[in-house]
């Protein structure tokens, strides 16, 4: 039994003992800074069925406590605040009882799978700063799924047909002139995404033309060449034609490639792929079904519509009336596919920006009309849109950031800092390359993550980097450090019990053990939440409880080889939690800085 498990019991005896009465449920939250104590009881909910002063009641309970808990020292009480303080020893079992500090608060794998969908990126070109914050989101919240004990297959859908791939294809056999990524030592995705951009140049133009021949915008948008031409490729490749056909899987090639080394660039995987030129056709047996179950209703023009306006959304179309699907219909088909595929899924996590938060509103409600019972654990890990200094992204424009040259950038400004601080002279080139990457990357996983999903991000890189505050480079340096306190205290980390049997905790050794404490739930609160921000802030606060332990408390000027040992031990454990805790950013830590 916890320990608050163990003052909840005994909090609710000393109601019934002390006042008749029987409650419920016991609040509890941290102590603040300002008070003394290791957690607070919140006396004023009780006052629904104990009736009197807040303050004598805190009173009245917490001596209680101190007479009936063991590890209830003493206590004070402000206003309806009870703060408790526990004993050296409550805190010194916790530290020697944790198995494995390399593998503290992550659970055993359940039975229970949950499917995550992240990246979905379409194939007219190269991944961006906006896919950067999605695949982030998507893989963190997986491995912190998982580590909430939950089996996690994770998975993309990959927009691999349309009129904007056809716009890239036509454009490329226009003015390609049959160059390759082999040809121009380009990646795939760019090359391709470059002929994005080319046909959207090529395409003003011929508008620009038609309405000098006095067409209006709308007419000369819908009646250039090049326009009708990708609308008829289209149509082409619907129909299998063998060309067309062959141009795409050729191109789409190139920018699979592409987008698998950028993947392993920024450290992110999935486990299965689904191409929405599979899917397309997915989902029309089902939408025949919920016509003659009722979920859907057939209007005149012979379109399907679902009507959920008694749940205070309006009437979707799910079906068209000449009998094509929308993206609802293969949304539908493609859940419904992927429980086929993996029985185990009892849930998914879509990432996708907020601008798709009705859409996916609808799709789960349509998935729970259908009676799927997996539908009720549905989850659309919605997310606001990335801006940087200099304003807004456009794909067609060729305005967008790269992630190749994101990730590149980062490292360019962590060599760069680090040069300046001049503290790895004595690191080979090979060494200082990796450092670099592993320091850019954590600055840029950590700037983004440690916002909370749902908020817009003005992304800065230079602030990202720095070495100081709420960044990834601060809390590595600190697990560096951490590295270098272990290797001078010759990597002895074990303590016996018998060692720090009466051992008289410091305060700031206390405030760090409290933090480790802390992990398994923050773990569990940042999966039901899906937000890794839970986790990167634990992880800042963490760190700064351990620095102010590192700088107040002497480690091996201590007064006896007991309290050497303890700390160094102490920050063995701190080092093992930080890197856990990034492990589910995933973000790397170097051992040397």
């Amino acid at each position: 039994m916890s320990l608050q498990q163990i003052l909840t019991s005994q909090v609710k005896a000393a109601i019934t003992n002390i006042y008749s009465a029987n409650l419920e449920t016991v609040e509890f939250q941290a102590t603040r800074k300002e008070f003394e104590g290791d957690i607070t009881i919140v006396v004023f909910p009780m006052l629904r069925v104990v009736k009197g002063n807040p303050v004598q009641i805190g009173e009245a309970i917490g001596q209680y406590l101190v007479d009936n808990v063991a590890e209830v020292v003493r206590f004070n009480v402000v206003k309806g605040f009870l703060n408790i303080v526990l004993s050296d020893a409550h805190f010194l079992d916790f530290f020697r009882n944790v198995p494995a500090w390399n593998n503290f608060g992550v659970k055993p794998q359940g039975e229970e799978a949950v499917m995550v969908e992240y990246a979905s990126p379409n194939t007219n070109k190269p991944l961006h700063l906006g896919h950067v914050r999605n695949v982030l989101l998507g893989y963190s919240v997986a491995n912190i799924t998982k580590a909430a004990g939950k089996k996690v297959y994770k998975t993309q859908i990959i927009n691999d047909r349309g009129i904007h791939i056809c716009k890239s294809m036509l454009a490329w056999e226009r003015f390609g002139n049959g160059e390759t990524p082999a040809s121009t030592g380009l990646k795939g995705d760019k090359l391709v995404g470059n002929y994005y951009v080319k046909f959207d140049q090529e395409y003003k133009k011929e508008i620009a033309a038609l309405e000098a021949t006095g067409k209006t915008t709308e007419e000369a948008k819908a009646e250039a060449p090049l326009l009708l031409e990708a609308q008829a490729m289209l149509i082409k490749w619907e129909a299998g034609d063998k060309d067309v056909v062959d141009l795409w899987k050729k191109m789409n090639g190139w920018v699979y490639e592409g987008f698998e080394a950028t993947y392993k660039a920024i450290g992110v995987d999935f486990d299965s792929y689904y191409y929405e030129s599979n899917t397309y056709l997915l989902g029309k047996e089902f939408i025949a079904e919920g016509l003659a179950s009722g979920v859907f209703f057939k209007k005149e023009d012979g379109s399907v519509w679902c009507d959920l306006t008694e749940e205070g959304l309006d009437e979707k179309i799910v079906l068209r009336s000449d009998g094509t699907a929308v993206y609802m219909t293969q949304d539908i088909g493609t859940a419904i596919q992927r429980v086929k595929d993996h029985p185990d899924v009892n849930g998914m996590i879509y990432t996708v920006g907020n601008e798709q938060d009705y859409h996916f509103q609808v799709l789960f409600l349509i998935l729970k009309k259908l009676g799927f019972d997996w539908a009720k654990n549905l989850y659309h890990l919605s997310y606001g849109m990335v801006d940087l200094p200099s304003g807004k992204m456009k794909s067609r424009e060729g305005t967008v950031v790269d992630a190749d040259d994101l990730i590149a950038d980062m490292s360019s400004t962590a060599r760069k800092i680090s040069e300046e601080l001049g503290k790895i002279d004595d690191f080979t080139e090979e060494e200082k390359t990796a450092l670099y990457h592993t320091i850019g990357l954590g600055a840029l996983k950590y700037y983004i993550l440690k916002v909370d999903p749902k908020k817009r991000i003005l992304f800065n890189p230079e602030e990202s980097v720095d070495f100081q505050g709420n960044t990834g480079p601060f809390i590595q340096y600190t697990f560096a450090r951490i590295q270098s306190i272990i290797r001078k205290g010759n990597n002895d980390v074990t303590l016996s019990a018998v060692e720090i049997q009466d051992y008289s905790l410091e305060p700031k050794e206390k405030e760090v053990l409290k933090s480790l404490q802390q992990f398994p739930s923050t773990i569990e609160l940042a999966a039901a939440n899906y937000s890794p921000a839970v986790i990167a802030n634990y992880t800042y606060d963490l760190v700064k409880e351990f620095n102010s332990f590192y700088q107040n408390v002497p480690i091996f000027s201590a007064e006896n080889e007991t309290e050497v040992k303890f700390r160094v031990a102490l920050c063995a454990a701190v080092g093992d939690v930080i890197k856990t805790a990034f492990g589910l950013l995933g973000i790397d830590v170097p051992e040397r800085m």
